[in-house]
């Protein structure tokens, strides 16, 4: 009987422990907060606009892959060790 209420004491110490540890996490993430301003975030625009961006940067990488691949399959040959004697 005693060994039951033991184990129900050590469980709902294990339970609870996280629960103690949560205003600790709260007011180091204020502190951390505080001092940091926010990021702006990433788009505010229209949805006209933002289409129109993804439309540019698409593009853009189209012609960079284009640029690089015809890049690799233009260069020379790399020169051939001469051999050893």
């Amino acid at each position: 009987m005693i060994n039951k209420y033991v184990a129900m004491g050590l469980g709902a110490l294990i339970a609870l422990a996280p629960v103690a540890v949560l205003p600790q996490a709260a007011q180091a993430q204020t502190d951390t907060t505080a001092a940091a301003p926010m990021a702006k975030p990433a788009h505010t625009g229209s949805h006209r606009s933002h289409v129109r961006r993804k439309g540019h940067t698409a593009a853009h990488r189209a012609r960079a892959s284009a640029h690089h691949m015809h890049k690799m399959r233009t260069a020379p040959a790399a020169p051939a060790e001469a051999p050893k004697s």
